[in-house]
């Protein structure tokens, strides 16, 4: 989708940055290596670009640093996985007390 983007685009572009759509938001983060992350969500999630810039500080701390990860392949790490499923809890959590007004 990115690679389509920038070829069909009238004019320089980065590609899709972000989508937004009446029930969901896309948005996309790519690295200076060129790997690239895409998380979805409902409308009305916010700090996407904050959340996005987490994943990769702990694709860099957890996968990268890992002498076994191989680029190109499938991330299979398991500090990866647990930091990444907290901070997907915490931001659920805070997206929770927006939405109720805390």
């Amino acid at each position: 989708m990115h690679a389509i983007a920038t070829q069909i685009a009238p004019v320089q572009s980065l590609g899709i940055q972000k989508l937004d759509t009446d029930v969901m938001k896309l948005h996309c983060f790519q690295s200076l290596t060129g790997v690239k992350f895409v998380v979805t969500a409902t409308q009305g999630t916010t700090d996407l670009d904050v959340l996005l810039q987490n994943i990769y500080e702990l694709y860099a701390d957890y996968v990268l640093k890992n002498p076994f990860y191989e680029m190109e392949m499938p991330i299979r790490c398991d500090l990866f996985n647990r930091h990444l499923d907290k901070l997907i809890t915490r931001m659920q959590q805070v997206q929770d007390k927006k939405k109720r007004g805390n």
